[in-house]
């Protein structure tokens, strides 16, 4: 019954957006709802994976990271490189490498850690309640709190010292840039699974049998290709790849400015047109908000077709403290690094950008600073 009632619900706003702005926006919810569908059903977190990686030498996730950069990667490079997909004009994420990167990536990492999720974790969680409501809540309060801070402090780190946006296609040309990537891959996936049966005596499959389709769960192989078509269709219909911490900073803002307690359209942070012109839109009609309230919604639906409870707890006082410090690093990094796992590193990667395999490396030190630091909060088991 609550499946239903969900499953109604999305559909009802998918025939509400498609009336009032068109089928790309009721595309896109769909879309958000599929990801948030995937997500859940998958148990697919950047996360998790970082930190059992990091932790206990398992390296599950980190390779189904690897399968859905290189499935992203062989629609998107030859996609961005002709400029048009299926006769839609599409681009990448190609942002400037610098030092507001590095610090980003590595606060980001360490928000993820105490946080409990990434952009996408902490979604798909708050809407599944896989990782307990109120905890995820109270850090996506603060990561939205976190990006708002940095957008409007953006006069202060936007002229630090950088190498500006390089694409690697353009530098290394076309096909030595995307069999590089793929080689890159293929051997991280390998080395995985050869220290982790260094480690454990044995390799964490990817897939097995048992999982529905539709009551989930899922194999992990399955959330890595269902990411990787989604996030096709959504440079599809979208005409850019998947986002999500973008919206983030757009909510905090337009909530000062409803609040009185500031002019954002006077920061630095939104002189740039585009951002500008999302700053006065209505949140129903951006993008990027659509997809994430989709998200969360798929989780929900999820979570319902696998019978899962999603209980409402009051977090322990240093879950909450985690969760406030871990939120507030996340919406600071992001808005440093130009995005979180999402648009920097899956995004930056398949679009051929330097700035997406830069992330990665001061994002996985972060995490391991994160992990130090989660004992502290009393998150050590958890």
């Amino acid at each position: 019954m609550v499946a239903i009632l969900i499953g109604s619900v999305l559909l009802a706003v998918g025939a509400w957006l498609g009336a009032e702005q068109g089928w790309r926006m009721a595309a896109l919810w769909g879309l958000g709802a599929g990801l948030g569908v995937a997500l859940l059903h998958a148990g697919f977190g950047f996360t998790a994976a970082f930190r059992r990686l990091l932790a206990e030498g398992r390296g599950a996730g980190l390779r189904a990271q690897m399968v859905l950069l290189g499935l992203t990667c062989l629609v998107f490079l030859p996609a961005i490189e002709a400029g048009a997909l299926f006769g839609q004009p599409v681009r990448g994420f190609v942002f400037p490498t610098g030092l507001a990167l590095l610090l980003g990536a590595f606060l980001f990492g360490v928000g993820m850690q105490l946080g409990g999720g990434c952009g996408s974790g902490t979604l798909y969680a708050l809407g599944g309640g896989t990782a307990g409501r109120t905890r995820m809540m109270t850090t996506l309060v603060a990561f939205v709190a976190g990006a708002t801070l940095a957008a409007w402090a953006a006069a202060s780190w936007e002229g630090w010292p950088g190498l500006g946006a390089v694409s690697l296609p353009q530098m290394l040309w076309f096909w030595p840039a995307l069999a590089g990537s793929l080689g890159i891959f293929a051997l991280v996936f390998l080395a995985s699974g050869v220290w982790e049966r260094h480690r454990h005596g044995a390799v964490e499959r990817l897939h097995w049998r048992g999982g529905h389709w539709l009551r989930g769960p899922w194999p992990l192989l399955w959330g890595a290709v269902a990411l990787a078509v989604l996030n096709a269709a959504t440079l599809i219909v979208a005409g850019r790849p998947w986002a999500i911490t973008a919206a983030f900073p757009l909510w905090g803002s337009q909530a000062v400015a409803a609040l009185g307690w500031d002019e954002p359209a006077f920061w630095t942070f939104w002189d740039e047109p585009i951002r500008a012109e999302a700053l006065f839109r209505r949140l129903d009609r951006d993008r990027v908000t659509v997809m994430d309230v989709g998200l969360m919604a798929g989780a929900a639906l999820a979570a319902a077709l696998a019978g899962r409870e999603a209980p409402w707890r009051l977090p322990r006082v240093g879950e909450f403290a985690a969760s406030l410090l871990g939120g507030m690093l996340l919406g600071i990094g992001a808005v440093l690094a130009s995005g979180c796992n999402i648009s920097a590193y899956v995004g930056g990667i398949a679009s051929g950008s330097l700035h997406g395999w830069v992330w990665i490396v001061p994002a996985l030190l972060g995490n391991a600073l994160g992990l130090r630091l989660r004992p502290v909060f009393g998150l050590a088991d958890r």
